[in-house]
């Protein structure tokens, strides 16, 4: 069984940064491609940045390009989401999941997720 615990959530002004991490333990996830993944009450969860198992290659989302970088270390089983120029609307919870990149996005998230963040932006 996999488990994902993220961290890193926190407050933040806007312009500022955050970076979450999310551990995996259990097993490796070198076989998935992983990701993040946020909800807003009131909001549809969105995919946020998934990053492919096999090149590292990333999709990200409109919303967060050229703001946030997915990265993962797979000696670490880890996966991170380095979050600048923070917005008011990037508050949200943020998760952590097993996704694909596919040709037009990122699918929905399978598997495995965690337990989620909070992420609030605010002066």
């Amino acid at each position: 069984q996999v488990q994902l615990v993220e961290s890193g959530g926190d407050l933040a002004q806007p312009g500022g940064s955050l970076r979450l991490s999310c551990q995996a333990s259990g097993e490796t996830l070198d076989y998935y491609g992983m990701g993040w993944f946020r909800r807003t009450p009131g909001k549809e969860r969105e995919g946020v940045s998934c990053i492919s198992n096999r090149d590292d290659s990333a999709y990200y989302a409109d919303f967060v390009k050229g703001r946030f970088t997915i990265s993962r270390d797979k000696t670490k089983n880890t996966v991170s989401l380095q979050m600048n120029s923070l917005k008011s609307e990037d508050t949200a919870v943020y998760y952590c999941a097993t996704c694909r990149v596919t040709a037009t996005g990122m699918s929905d998230p399978y598997v495995y997720w965690g337990q989620g963040t909070q992420v609030t932006v605010s002066s």
